[in-house]
C-alpha cells in the first residue's frame, strides 16, 4: 500500500503537510526537491510499488510513482534493456526510461495500475498520468501560480495554496441524487480528480507574466471505444481466451502482495476470483486466500445454513479448502462509518465493508482481491440487447429474452419506457406498482436547494451491449467506489486490486459479440460458460443474488444504530458547520419517527449523517 504526492511552488517547503496527511499510507517516506518541484512517497515496508526517483543531466528528471507494472517484459524490449540488467530497474525506473523515450505517449505502453507524476526539468513540464480505469486515485489542485496533486484528497488540501471550500453543485447533487458520480470534481471546489485513462500536462513558465505562469492542458491517453471487435470464433474459442486472460490477471495482482484475501458473495465474480486465485497460490506453493463474507456470523446449528447465500460461500470454501469470515455490520461499525467525513472518499464505502476490513486487518492481511468491475466486462449482464432487438426489429429473438412468467406486453412496455424516459423510468415503474416516492424525501436544507442548481449527469438511452459497456467505464462509477475503497482501505493498513478490471480482459469483453453475454434464459453467459471447469455447479447456475439475510443483519444494526446517532445530534453543544447544508428539523423528525419509516426512507438520511460534521 502506497500513496505519492507534489507540490510545484515557489516554496518546496510546502510539500511536508501534505505528504503529513499521508500517514495512514506507511511510516516510510521519500522525496526530492529541485526548481521549485518536490515530490515525495508514503508506503509500507516491502511496497515496492511507490518510489521517487531520478534520472537524466544532473538527475534533473524525477518521478514519484505509485505503479504495478504487468508488461515489465514487453517494456524492457522496447527500451533496450538486457536480460541480465531487468532485474536492477524498479518499475519508477522504467517509467522514467519511458518519458525519456516516448514522452507523453508513453502511457500507451504501459499495462498495470498506477498513478505518477514525471517533473522534467529542462522542458519544465510536470506530467501527471492515471491507470485507464481509475484503480489508483489521483487528486490535484492547480492555481495560476501554484499546483498540488497527492493520492488522498486531504493531502491536498494540506497544501498552503488550497482552499477548503465546498463545491455547492457537487453538495446538492450528492443531497439530492440528481448526480453521485463525475469524473473531476470532489466535494471541495479547489480539488479536482484526474479521470481514469487520462493525463495532466503541466507547464511553467517562470518568466511569464502572472497570472499565467502554469498552464495545464488534460490528455486522455485511453479510448475503450477504439477496441477493435475480436474475430469470428466459436464459444470455446471465446471461453479458452478468457480463461488465459483471466488467470494471467490473477497471477499479476498476486505479485509482491503480501498476505491476501478475497471478496466472498457466492456470486460469479467474488467465487471465480477466488478460486482462481486459490489455485495460483497453491501452484506456487503459498498459503491459501482468506475468505471474507459480508453475510452474519452463524452458529453451528443454525437453520441459516440452507439458505442459498450461504451455501453458495461454503460450496466455494469447501472445494478450495478454504476459511471463510461472515462479517456482518455492528451497531458501533454503522455509527462510526455514519459520523466520518463524507466529503472525503471513503465515507461512501458500503456499510458491510468497513467491518470486513477490519476483520482482514486482524487476520493480517494486507491486500484484498475483489470481483468487482466484472459486471462491467468479462461478466456483463447484458443490459441493452433488449433495446438493441427491440429497435432493429428482430422481434422473434427479443421475445426469445423474455422471461415466461412475464406478460410480453409488459415486458416490451418496460423496454420502451427506459428508452423514452430514461431519467425517470425507475420512479414510474415504483409509482406503478404503488410504492411511495415523494419528491420531497431528500433532507436538502429549502434555502440552499432554491439558490443551488445540483451539478447533473443525463440518463443515456442504452441501446446495444457494447454501448452500454462503454458508458459503464466513462461514467465514473467505476472509479469513484475504487477511489472510495483506496481511502478506506488505507486507514486499516489494506490496498484492492481487481483482477476482472485488467485492461486485457476489459479490451477482450469489448471486442466480443453480443451473445457471449445474453442469450435466451442465460445472461453472463461466457463467464458461467467458460469457467465451468472450475466453478462449484451451484455457483455457476444460481441466477439470484438478492441476499435477505445479508440485508437483513444490515437492516437490524441501522435500526439500533440510529438512536445512538440522534442522541449525539441532540446532545451536541457546539453547532455542526455542515447543517446549513440540511434540513435539520425533518432530519430529526425522521430519526424519531421509528426504525421502519426511517428504513424506508434510508438513502437521503443516510447521504444527510455523512455529510454532517458531527
Amino acid at each position: 500500500m502506497s500513496a505519492i504526492c507534489g507540490v510545484l511552488h515557489g516554496d518546496v517547503r510546502a510539500l511536508s503537510p501534505v505528504q503529513a496527511q499521508l500517514e495512514a499510507y506507511g511510516p516510510n517516506s521519500d522525496t526530492w526537491q529541485g526548481n521549485g518541484m518536490a515530490l515525495g512517497v508514503r508506503c509500507r515496508s516491502g511496497a515496492p510499488e511507490a518510489e521517487v526517483r531520478c534520472a537524466g543531466d544532473g538527475a534533473r528528471i524525477a518521478v514519484a510513482a505509485d505503479c504495478r507494472l504487468d508488461n515489465r517484459a514487453e517494456l524492457c524490449d522496447a527500451l533496450g534493456i538486457r536480460i541480465a540488467e531487468r532485474g536492477k530497474h524498479t518499475n519508477a525506473d522504467l517509467l522514467l526510461r519511458a518519458w525519456l523515450r516516448w514522452r507523453e505517449a508513453c502511457p500507451a505502453r504501459l499495462l498495470g495500475d498506477y498513478a505518477f507524476a514525471i517533473w522534467d526539468t529542462p522542458r519544465r513540464t510536470l506530467f501527471c498520468c492515471r491507470d485507464p480505469v481509475g484503480v489508483k486515485p489521483f487528486y490535484y489542485a492547480l492555481t495560476p501560480t501554484s499546483f498540488a496533486f497527492a493520492s488522498a484528497v486531504e493531502a491536498v488540501l494540506a497544501a498552503p495554496f488550497v482552499g477548503d471550500e465546498l463545491d455547492d453543485a457537487t453538495v446538492a447533487a450528492y443531497l439530492t441524487r440528481v448526480s453521485l458520480v463525475s469524473t473531476t470534481r470532489t466535494f471541495f471546489r479547489a480539488v479536482r480528480k484526474l479521470p481514469p485513462g487520462h493525463s495532466l500536462v503541466v507547464t511553467w513558465d517562470p518568466s511569464a507574466r502572472q497570472p499565467r505562469g502554469l498552464a495545464a492542458k488534460l490528455v486522455r491517453h485511453w479510448r475503450p471505444e477504439d477496441t477493435a471487435k475480436a474475430a469470428p470464433a466459436s464459444d470455446d474459442d471465446y471461453a479458452e481466451e478468457f480463461r488465459h486472460l483471466f488467470r494471467k490477471a490473477v497471477q499479476a495482482r498476486l505479485a509482491n502482495a503480501g498476505r491476501v484475501g478475497t471478496h466472498l458473495s457466492g456470486g460469479l465474480d467474488s467465487s471465480s476470483v477466488t478460486v482462481q486465485m486459490a489455485r495460483e497460490l497453491a501452484a506456487q506453493g503459498q498459503a491459501p486466500p482468506v475468505a471474507f463474507s459480508w453475510l452474519p456470523e452463524m452458529a453451528p446449528t443454525s437453520a441459516a445454513a440452507n439458505e442459498p447465500e450461504y451455501r453458495l460461500v461454503q460450496a466455494v470454501c469447501d472445494q478450495e479448502r478454504l476459511q471463510v469470515f461472515h462479517r456482518a455490520p455492528s451497531v458501533n461499525d454503522i455509527v462510526a462509518v455514519l459520523a466520518q467525513d463524507g466529503a472525503l472518499p471513503g465515507v461512501q464505502v458500503h456499510l458491510n465493508e468497513y467491518p470486513t476490513q477490519r476483520a482482514a486487518a486482524s487476520e493480517g492481511v494486507t491486500t484484498l482481491l475483489s470481483g468487482w468491475g466484472g459486471d462491467e466486462g468479462v461478466s456483463f449482464h447484458g443490459r441493452g440487447r433488449n433495446a438493441q432487438l427491440l429497435l432493429s426489429g428482430r422481434w422473434r429473438q427479443l421475445l426469445a429474452h423474455r422471461d415466461p412468467d412475464y406478460a410480453a406486453f409488459k415486458f416490451l412496455a418496460n423496454i420502451l419506457l427506459n428508452l423514452a424516459l430514461p431519467e425517470h423510468a425507475h420512479i414510474l415503474r415504483a409509482r406503478l406498482r404503488g410504492k411511495d416516492l415523494p419528491r420531497n424525501r431528500w433532507l436538502i436544507d429549502p434555502a440552499f436547494a432554491r439558490r443551488t442548481k445540483p451539478l447533473a449527469q443525463p440518463a443515456p438511452r442504452l441501446v446495444g451491449i457494447r454501448r452500454t459497456q462503454l458508458w459503464q467505464l466513462r461514467s465514473g462509477g467505476l472509479a469513484q467506489r475504487m477511489e472510495g475503497w483506496a481511502a478506506s482501505g488505507a486507514r486499516h493498513g489494506i490496498q484492492y486490486r481487481y483482477p476482472l478490471l485488467d485492461l486485457r480482459l476489459l479490451q477482450f469483453a469489448l471486442s466480443l459479440p453480443p451473445e457471449q453475454f445474453k442469450r435466451p434464459g442465460t445472461n453472463r453467459w461466457l463467464i458461467r460458460h467458460a469457467l465451468a471447469p472450475i466453478l462449484p455447479p451451484e455457483v455457476r447456475q444460481s441466477t439470484s443474488k438478492t441476499d435477505p439475510v445479508r440485508f437483513q443483519a444490515v437492516r437490524e444494526a441501522y435500526f439500533n444504530a440510529l438512536p445512538v446517532v440522534l442522541q449525539r445530534l441532540e446532545q451536541r453543544t457546539q453547532p455542526l458547520t455542515r447543517a446549513r447544508y440540511i434540513d435539520m428539523p425533518r432530519l430529526l423528525e425522521r430519526l424519531r419517527t421509528g426504525p421502519f419509516r426511517v428504513w424506508t426512507h434510508m438513502p437521503p438520511v443516510q447521504a444527510a449523517l455523512q455529510f454532517l460534521d458531527f
